[in-house]
């Protein structure tokens, strides 16, 4: 008997790695996408629709929801990342706009609507701040009882991107990182650790640009903005980026993962937006004094098949 495809539902603030992962959600036969929910993160929320009904056009995506959601973080103002995607998000390639419209609700009406219409349990990808899904789980937390997994690109087990220590996504929103750590259902944190490694080689990068299909040669393009020396190359190396945490979706055993604590630090200062993953094999000092602390357990990635992984999304974009 064929084995079903795993109905997701991506949380995006797309951003050129975001696209790169919805080209290869929407085409991978293992992955049925649901809908896809925008936040404010890489540029403003109106952007992110913009570049979210874009990217499935290019990809000949079906009528997939797209829902606005977000536009600030639970508390923090908005802080985008166009030094890093363009100003408007997707590398100003100069895209033409979408005819697609995104619905009628907002992105937690959507969610919720999605979640709890699926006959099977839904896997939720978070690929950007977690704005949408604190205010989801806050507003409507029966809709855990039909969350199989949530697998997000967040967080760092050593050295941050947005600070020394915390990474973008989780530092955009802190709290509510928090809360999706205390969400009761089985969490993936798929963090700059693995995240930074899995990088598609100069000849394919080259091969995706020069080709005659629109969509593989805007993942061409895309990739060779995501190129992680930023040298100038005329055939850069291109970062997958948060596609990574989607091939995790679909192929779960190139990802070395271990149960640990997790915890996020809220308080002002350097440490904010940090995901404090203890690695300790025994109790410290702070536990014997002061009690220990209840932190739930999250699958940390710790290491990647960055071959495996190239090649799935290869195979997948260009099948």
């Amino acid at each position: 008997m064929t084995e079903q495809p795993i109905p997701v539902i991506i949380d995006c603030d797309t951003g050129v790695d975001d696209a790169l992962a919805l080209l290869f959600a929407v085409r991978h036969p293992g992955l049925d996408v649901r809908a896809v929910t925008c936040v404010a993160g890489n540029t403003d929320v109106d952007g992110v629709v913009r570049n979210t009904l874009t990217v499935l056009e290019h990809a000949g995506a079906g009528d997939i929801p797209v829902a606005r959601g977000a536009e600030r973080p639970l508390i923090e103002p908005v802080r985008t990342a166009s030094h890093v995607h363009g100003q408007d998000g997707m590398g100003d390639l100069g895209l033409p706009a979408p005819t697609r419209r995104p619905v009628d609700v907002d992105a937690v009406a959507l969610l919720r609507r999605e979640i709890l219409a699926s006959t099977r349990p839904v896997t939720l990808v978070p690929t950007a701040p977690l704005t949408n899904i604190a205010l989801l789980l806050r507003t409507h937390p029966e809709v855990t009882r039909n969350i199989e997994r949530i697998v997000f690109m967040g967080g760092a087990v050593t050295t941050g991107n947005a600070t020394p220590v915390a990474e973008f996504n989780v530092w955009h929103d802190p709290e509510a990182a928090a809360v999706l750590l205390t969400a009761g259902v089985p969490i993936t944190m798929y963090g700059l650790d693995v995240f930074k490694r899995v990088l598609v080689p100069a000849a394919d990068v080259a091969r995706l640009r020069a080709s005659a299909e629109p969509r593989l040669r805007l993942a061409g393009e895309l990739l060779a903005h995501r190129d992680p020396a930023t040298s100038g190359d005329p055939t850069p190396t291109g970062g997958l980026g948060d596609a990574g945490a989607v091939c995790a979706v679909a192929d779960p055993a190139g990802l070395t993962t271990e149960p640990l604590p997790v915890e996020v630090s809220l308080a002002p200062g350097p440490a904010r937006g940090q995901t404090v993953v203890d690695r300790r094999p025994r109790p410290g000092e702070s536990e014997i004094h002061e009690g220990a602390r209840e932190n739930a357990l999250v699958d940390v990635a710790l290491d990647v098949d960055v071959e495996r992984y190239v090649k799935l999304w290869l195979t997948t974009l260009e099948g």
